[in-house]
């Protein structure tokens, strides 16, 4: 029997659950392989393809196809007024994903970017400032649009942040290789209240990263549904308790 893989649409993860276990259908591996190894070669010679920037080296090479490997995906159709506007997912290897879920290639940096910038599109102020233009998509333009707060390698809070990233990331055995790069162990946030302490102190950490302030947080956290601006005040605490400790 040939291998068979998941097609990945939106519905297929969430905000740090990489497999919902809801797919759009089914691939047989070895074509698809094939299939995204001739489609690469003919799409690295374009200006306007991301494969583009990659060595010839690597796109010649079809074990280096993303589909092998964990990468960062996220949900095109978004609105401002969802739960989340913006919800992207470090995804596992063997997988393909359609349009409605676009994913970022890494042609440059390392894991520990990587987890970086995970964790920050999945912080609720990156999300806040993604609803203040998103409508009906969240495209590639619109993801550009954001400020990424990256104050390099080596300070303290990026490199926390990357800790909490690659933890929350590496659910399982699935993303071994890639939690052993950024140097986290596999299944540590698995436990519900850690995973949700985590998720505060991401908050605060990415919060820290922007310059916000209390009364930043206090905006971003009754505002986020503008119905109910009560909603995420439990949140709130718990994010700011992790903040104080920052500042």
């Amino acid at each position: 029997m040939p291998d068979i893989w998941p097609v990945y649409k939106g519905s297929s993860f969430n905000i740090w659950e990489p497999d919902t276990g809801t797919y759009y259908d089914s691939a047989v591996a070895d074509e698809m392989i094939e299939h995204l190894h001739d489609k690469r070669l003919t799409q690295r010679s374009k200006s306007a393809s991301a494969f583009a920037a990659q060595e010839h080296a690597t796109t010649d090479n079809p074990d280096t196809l993303p589909c092998l490997h964990a990468r960062i995906t996220f949900r095109d159709v978004a609105r401002a007024t969802d739960t989340r506007s913006l919800i992207a997912a470090l995804v596992p290897g063997e997988r393909v994903i359609v349009h409605q879920a676009p994913y970022l290639l890494r042609v440059a940096g390392t894991p520990t970017d990587e987890a970086f910038l995970l964790g920050v599109l999945s912080s609720m102020p990156c999300d806040w400032q993604a609803r203040r233009s998103v409508e009906l998509h969240m495209t590639f333009e619109q993801l550009g649009l954001l400020s990424i707060p990256d104050p390099g390698k080596g300070n303290p809070v990026r490199d926390r942040v990357v800790e909490i990233a690659g933890r929350l990331a590496a659910v399982d055995d699935r993303f071994a290789e890639w939690a052993a790069e950024v140097g986290v162990p596999v299944g540590s946030a698995n436990n519900e209240a850690t995973k949700q302490d985590l998720i505060h102190e991401l908050d605060a950490c990415v919060a820290h990263l922007y310059g916000l302030d209390e009364d930043d947080l206090e905006i971003i956290y009754t505002t986020f549904d503008e119905k109910r601006s009560e909603r995420y005040l439990d949140r709130l605490a718990a994010v700011i308790e992790h903040f104080r400790r920052l500042t």
